[in-house]
């Protein structure tokens, strides 16, 4: 069912915030920092694929995605909706049946044998497609979704996340330049203030999470292995 209901944009983002600390979704350790994918080191984690497994969250959060959708993009700006592989195809499929429209997703890359899709699904020429995603960090993942969905001859000029970083100023330039919107419930400063407000975190942690999210760059730079640079 299509939603009516406009809450504002602020309490979207603390509600979202609230719940992902609810599910203990959010991960703060300053003093044992998770190690990232490119190998740098980080105070701050997100689980976004526990909400699946929250019925009553999981329904609210695709209610204010498509009510955010319908705000800032259009009532019948979209005709296909395409989950990225794996954490977006089932946001994506409750996001397509709360908007009446065909859901496809999009491998990572061929699958090697058969037709050696990329795309699952019907996508065809000249659709107006939406890319979801749990989570952007940078907005790099999704320019490969991107590419791969305009290769069918459809458009994609939107991404809807439940949860954006924030700290990385670079991140919507880059999409922009690849002709592509952001939409996003909540970042990291949404989580931060809503961990404040409720006190799920105490003020050393939350202080140190600060001063990562202010700068990241610095933060990682200072604490990053030793032998980084080689390895990388």
């Amino acid at each position: 069912m299509i939603p009516t209901s406009f809450p504002p944009r602020e309490e979207i983002a603390r509600l979202t915030a609230r719940m992902l600390l609810e599910i203990e979704a959010v991960h703060f350790r300053p003093q044992e920092p998770f190690t990232l994918a490119s190998g740098l080191p980080s105070p701050t984690y997100i689980d976004c694929r526990k909400l699946i497994s929250y019925p009553r969250i999981r329904a609210t959060l695709m209610d204010f995605m498509a009510v955010t959708l319908l705000r800032d993009a259009g009532f019948e700006a979209f005709d296909n909706i395409a989950g990225g592989e794996t954490a977006g195809i089932p946001f994506a499929a409750l996001v397509a049946e709360r908007l009446g429209l065909p859901m496809t997703y999009v491998r990572k890359k061929p699958k090697g044998y058969g037709r050696n899709a990329r795309i699952e699904g019907v996508m065809t020429e000249g659709q107006r497609v939406l890319l979801v995603e749990d989570l952007t960090t940078d907005g790099g993942s999704k320019l490969s979704f991107v590419d791969a969905i305009r290769e069918t001859g459809a458009s994609c000029a939107h991404t809807a996340v439940i949860f954006y970083y924030g700290i990385f100023p670079e991140t919507i330039g880059r999409l922009q330049a690849h002709g592509v919107t952001l939409h996003h419930l909540c970042t990291w400063w949404d989580v931060l203030a809503e961990a404040r407000a409720s006190e799920a975190f105490d003020a050393a942690t939350l202080a140190e999470v600060e001063s990562f999210l202010s700068n990241p760059r610095d933060w990682q730079d200072a604490r990053k292995p030793a032998d980084l640079t080689t390895r990388l």
